[in-house]
């Protein structure tokens, strides 16, 4: 008997590679409005930029000097008139007591007025006007080795005019037409001079109520207000400087906010 002839194993070929899916093709539109979409928006960066002027198109910002000038003065006027307000109040309240300690006290706080510049004062006196350089002079400046610094008006330039007014003898001074006063912060910010947190931009006009030829004097000796003088002098400088006598100078009397501070000894 034939036996039955068994078969090994078929081996069977290897399945090919799986295909790589293709990344997606994009249309001839997208490809095309890509770049012109970039183009447009630079070109609208362009245009915004030609229509500002280098300035902010929104509203509601402060785009030159004297527009925030204005609005900080603006905001200390209605703080300095809610402080009147209230003291017209208190000296509505305090006259109804019927004290002699009051009394006394409401006496003493007049006498005290005037020195404290709380009362207008006029008379003979010196206008001095103090201003940045011509823009002009920018350049010349520059080549001549000077500072640009000396070029602007400082807070203590501002100062030392004050400074030499009171020693020589002013009895009030005033700045941008407002009264000086012991407590008064003469601050410089950026292009401006801030006079009790209200900003004035230069020029600098300081008027002084006193003999003007002991002003003039004391104005000629002040070491910090002849270096002033000098650069003013200089041709490749000419800081803005001005000095004249006045028949008659008006003071008002300090109507501003009283910030008082004072020291007590320990024990």
């Amino acid at each position: 008997m034939t036996g039955a002839h068994t078969a090994g194993p078929t081996e069977q070929p290897a399945p090919p590679p799986p295909t790589p899916p293709q990344r997606p093709r994009r249309s001839l539109a997208w490809r095309i409005g890509t770049p012109v979409v970039g183009v447009l928006s630079g070109a609208l960066f362009v245009v915004s930029a030609a229509d500002s002027g280098g300035t902010d198109l929104r509203p509601g910002r402060y785009t030159d000097l004297a527009g925030l000038v204005e609005a900080e003065a603006a905001d200390y006027e209605e703080v300095r008139q809610d402080l009147e307000d209230l003291e017209d109040d208190v000296d509505s309240l305090t006259e109804e007591v019927s004290d002699d300690q009051v009394d006394r006290t409401r006496e003493r706080g007049e006498e005290l007025l005037d020195p404290a510049g709380l009362e207008p004062r006029s008379g003979p006196g010196v206008t001095i006007t103090l201003s940045d350089s011509p823009d002009e002079n920018l350049d010349e400046a520059v080549a001549h080795d000077i500072k640009v610094a000396q070029l602007v008006v400082h807070q203590q330039d501002v100062q030392a005019v004050v400074n030499a007014l009171w020693a020589g003898g002013a009895s009030a001074v005033t700045i941008a037409g407002q009264r000086v006063i012991s407590t008064t912060g003469i601050k410089c910010e950026g292009p401006v001079v801030q006079l009790q947190g209200v900003p004035y931009p230069q020029p600098y006009v300081i008027q002084a109520v006193g003999d003007p030829a002991a002003l003039t004097a004391a104005i000629d000796a002040d070491p910090l207000v002849t270096g002033y003088r000098t650069d003013a002098a200089n041709p490749y400088i000419e800081i803005g400087w001005d000095m004249e006598t006045e028949d008659h100078v008006e003071a008002p009397a300090y109507d501003g906010l009283l910030d008082l501070s004072y020291a007590e000894p320990i024990g």
